[in-house]
């Protein structure tokens, strides 16, 4: 099989920059850098923003980049731009629309109050990305997937990445509902589905086979061309470790052809975020403007 690329890796580093969210959560508070991957002998990946202050947004990207100079495995970056700004999308894109190292935005929504998704300026912001050949990642919770839904219709340029499934607890309270509601969202093409995050939104205890179930759920509703695997780490040390989600994804992907595993663990990824060959990324420096972008749609 072609090496994994996992689309959704966190590094972040409190001796460099501000992560407000992790001042509550001991376990994680510290630095957790690609040094310290444990996948990075089998996996590429892609870098996913990791809730830094706002204002340290650009130093995010700036410190990543010299990382990823320095190991040819991590293949680009999901950076923050406050979305709902469209003039902030817009200098967000006269800076980086050209760089071959960001690869897509994430402005992570899960806790936004509800009818945020449907806000004329996020969504304005959101089409620009679209514009721009840009995927939006989506960190929903699965009570948003409807707006995100709604999004998507909205936004029928733009492709649209679900992370983590859109957080449903396989098996618990809701869990029907979100099941109804992948289904809708699906139904949108231009709509991928990341298989990440389970891990920490089970009930501790849960059975493994009805993680799996969940996982197998989101591969039946969109099919396995528009799912991506992501391990979350290291957001997932919380519940499991990168071996065991990997081989939980493997499992999932048990009943469909060798083929369908190539574009899970691979393809998919390279495809949605242009990941660059590593011998062909220039350094990822970001003077070196990319291909103008195919319309997506």
């Amino acid at each position: 099989m072609t090496g994994v690329l996992d689309a959704h890796v966190h590094f972040w580093d409190p001796r460099k920059l501000r992560y407000p969210w992790l001042d509550g959560i001991a376990a994680l508070n510290r630095p957790f850098t690609p040094g310290d991957f444990p996948g990075r002998l089998r996996s590429d990946v892609i870098v996913v923003e990791a809730g830094r202050a706002p204002a340290d947004a650009a130093d995010e990207i700036g410190w990543l980049r010299e990382e990823a100079r320095r190991r040819s495995w991590i293949r680009g970056m999901v950076a923050h731009v406050d979305v709902e700004s469209p003039a902030a999308t817009n200098r967000f894109l006269a800076r980086y629309g050209g760089d071959p190292f960001v690869v897509g935005v994430r402005r992570n929504v899960q806790d936004e109050a509800p009818g945020f998704l449907r806000d004329p300026g996020f969504r304005a912001g959101v089409r620009l990305l679209g514009e721009a050949g840009l995927p939006f990642d989506a960190c929903v919770r699965a009570h948003q997937v409807p707006e995100l839904t709604e999004l998507a219709a909205a936004c029928p340029r733009t492709t649209i990445v679900l992370d983590h499934l859109g957080k449903p607890t396989p098996g618990g309270p809701g869990y029907e509902r979100w099941r109804r509601d992948l289904r809708r969202l699906a139904r949108h093409a231009t709509v991928l589905c990341k298989l990440s995050g389970l891990a920490t939104e089970a009930i501790p205890g849960t059975p493994r086979p009805v993680v799996v179930d969940a996982v197998r759920e989101a591969l039946d509703t969109f099919g396995p061309g528009r799912c991506l695997y992501g391990s979350d780490w290291p957001v997932l040390t919380l519940a499991t470790d990168h071996g065991a989600w990997l081989d939980l994804i493997g499992d999932a992907l048990a009943t469909h052809p060798a083929a369908a595993a190539e574009a899970v663990f691979h393809h998919n990824a390279a495809r949605t975020y242009r990941a660059h060959h590593p011998g062909a990324r220039k350094d990822l420096d970001p003077r070196v403007v990319r291909h103008p972008p195919h319309p997506r749609g």
